[in-house]
């Protein structure tokens, strides 16, 4: 029985170890996240509406996200040229998106913009 519970014990210390080396959420990063999946993956089928209604948002989140604090665990200057990317990536859709610009190069804008996004989310995970 003292075995059972020694083990007990020691799992649970474990678990918590491991919860606690975790890295924190990054807010800003899941906010512009959530506005990039709600937009990519429609244009992905062609649908450039919530593209072409959010740009604003979109372009504001990573604004936000530039200028907020990394949380511990993730390294700021790392991806600190890729922010900038985003950034203006963003404004620029948002700006074709006010010019009206044809799906074609808003699909590509998008697109590559989804890949810098990608990238940032690579660096974070090292």
């Amino acid at each position: 029985m003292k075995k059972f519970i020694s083990m007990l014990v020691v799992t649970f210390l474990l678990l918590t170890a491991a919860q606690s080396q975790e890295k924190k959420q990054w807010k800003e990063m899941h906010d512009f996240h959530a506005v990039m999946s709600s937009t990519f993956h429609p244009a992905e089928d062609g649908n450039l509406q919530p593209i072409r209604s959010r740009s604003q948002e979109m372009y504001d989140k990573a604004v936000s996200w530039n200028k907020s604090d990394a949380p511990e665990g993730y390294d700021k200057e790392a991806v600190k040229k890729s922010l900038k990317k985003l950034v203006g990536g963003s404004k620029e859709i948002n700006k074709l998106v006010k010019e009206n610009a044809e799906d074609k190069v808003l699909t590509e804008k998008l697109t590559a913009l989804h890949d810098v996004f990608h990238e940032i989310m690579e660096k974070c995970r090292k």
